[in-house]
C-alpha cells in the first residue's frame, strides 16, 4: 500500500463564546489543519492538529504542505513508525517540537487513520483494545465567567451527562481562585470528580500557596502550575503543596515526558497528540507513563484521544475540550454515564462536514 494523494488545508474556526485562562487571555477562534491522504489500495485517511487563537495555524500548514507531504507520497501508511521517524529527523534541526511537532501530528494521525481503515478495524482496537470506552471530563475555559456562570456551566454539564468537571485557575488574587473553587465544590458536591488548572499562572511558591489552600477541596489534580520547562518547580509543588499535578499538554518530545517522569515531577502524564507530534508519540508516553505506574490523560481533540486512551490500560480521564469541533463532525463523541465511547467505526471514525468547514478555509 502506497500514499499516493496528500491534500492539505488550513481553517479559522470560530468558538461558539469566548473562552479565557490565565495565559491566553480571552479566545475567539481556533486554527485547524487537515491532512487527507489516498493509497493506491483505495484506502484514505484523515489526520488534524490545532493552534489556539489561531496564532502559527499558517507556519504549521506550510511545513506540512511544503516540507512533510513530499515524505508522505509513496510511503506505506502500514510503516508508521519509518514515517514518523523519517519526519523527526527531517525536521530535527529546525523542529524538535513547536510547530514541526503539530505539523508531523496531522501526517501522522493520517497514516494511522488509513492503517486501521485498511485492517477495517477501530483505532482502538488497532493500538491494543483495553476497554471501549474511558471516564471524560468536561473541560471548562472559563477563568473570567462570572461565578454564577461558573456554576450554571457546571449545572449543563451534569445535564450533559458529565461526572468530571475541570475550571480555571489563576485569577488576580488566590483568594479569588480559593472562593470559586470552594462554589463549585459545594455545588457539585463531596464525591464529584472536580479538576482545576492553571495554565502555568504562577511562580513556583505561589504554586505551593494555591496548592496548599486548595488541597481542603478534594481535587483530583491541579494542572500546569507553572512553566513547563521547570522541572524541579514541578517536583517541589508536589512534595509540598499537596495535590497531584497534571502537566504534558505544551510538551512537544517524548523526552520531555521522559524527564518529568524520572524526576518525580508529573502525577497524570497529560500528552496531547496535535501537539506532540501525533499518535505514534502519544501512545509511548502511555506506556512510558504505565511502566512508572502512572495513569495517563489527555488534553485537547477528544475524538481522536478517545481511541488512543481505550487502548491502554492506565488511562484515567479523556479531556472534553472546550475548542470541539462537534458542529463539523458528521457522528460526535459519544457520552454514557460519564464515560466516552469508543467509536465501532473502522479508523477513527472522524468525518467532516467539508461543506461546511470550506467557509471558514484560509487560502
Amino acid at each position: 500500500m502506497k500514499i499516493t494523494t496528500v491534500r492539505t488545508r488550513q481553517f479559522r474556526i470560530p468558538l461558539p463564546v469566548v473562552l479565557s485562562d490565565s495565559k491566553h487571555g480571552d479566545m475567539t477562534h481556533f486554527g485547524l489543519v487537515t491532512c487527507a491522504i489516498e493509497t493506491d489500495e483505495g484506502t484514505s485517511g484523515l489526520g488534524y492538529t490545532y493552534t489556539v487563537g489561531d496564532i502559527g495555524t499558517h507556519a504549521v500548514h506550510a511545513m506540512l504542505k511544503h516540507d512533510l507531504t513530499p515524505l508522505l507520497e509513496g510511503a506505506n501508511p502500514r510503516r508508521v513508525e519509518a514515517i514518523w521517524n523519517k519526519m523527526w529527523w527531517h525536521t530535527h534541526f529546525h523542529g524538535r517540537g513547536g510547530v514541526a511537532a503539530f505539523a508531523m501530528a496531522a501526517a501522522d494521525i493520517a497514516c494511522w487513520d488509513a492503517r486501521s481503515n485498511a485492517e477495517q478495524c477501530p483505532l482502538w482496537q488497532t493500538l491494543g483494545g483495553h476497554s471501549d470506552r474511558v471516564q471524560a471530563y468536561a473541560g471548562g475555559i472559563d477563568l473570567q465567567f462570572t461565578l454564577d456562570d461558573l456554576l450554571e456551566q457546571s449545572r449543563r454539564f451534569r445535564a450533559d451527562g458529565f461526572h468530571a468537571i475541570k475550571m480555571k485557575l489563576g485569577r488576580a488574587n488566590l483568594s479569588e481562585d480559593v472562593e470559586r473553587v470552594a462554589a463549585m465544590r459545594a455545588e457539585l458536591g463531596e464525591d464529584f470528580a472536580l479538576l482545576a488548572d492553571a495554565n502555568m499562572a504562577w511562580r513556583i511558591d505561589q504554586a505551593v500557596r494555591a496548592a496548599q489552600a486548595l488541597a481542603p477541596y478534594s481535587l483530583v489534580w491541579i494542572e500546569e502550575p507553572t512553566i513547563p520547562d521547570d522541572i524541579e518547580g514541578h517536583a517541589r509543588i508536589i512534595r509540598e503543596g499537596g495535590l497531584p499535578v497534571a502537566t504534558g499538554e505544551n510538551f512537544h518530545t517524548v523526552y520531555e515526558f521522559t524527564n518529568f517522569i524520572n524526576r518525580g515531577a508529573v502525577s497524570f502524564p497529560e500528552p496531547d497528540a496535535a501537539t506532540l507530534g501525533g499518535i505514534t508519540p502519544w501512545m509511548k508516553v502511555a506506556r512510558l507513563a504505565e511502566a512508572n505506574n502512572l495513569p495517563v490523560t489527555s488534553h485537547g481533540i477528544h475524538d481522536i484521544h478517545v481511541h488512543l486512551l481505550c487502548a491502554v490500560p492506565n488511562a484515567s480521564f479523556l479531556e472534553v475540550h472546550g475548542f470541539g469541533l462537534e458542529r463539523f463532525i458528521h457522528e460526535p463523541l459519544e457520552l454514557i454515564d460519564g464515560h466516552a465511547i469508543a467509536p465501532q467505526r473502522p479508523g477513527h471514525g472522524v468525518a467532516f462536514d467539508w461543506d461546511a468547514l470550506a467557509k471558514l478555509e484560509v487560502k
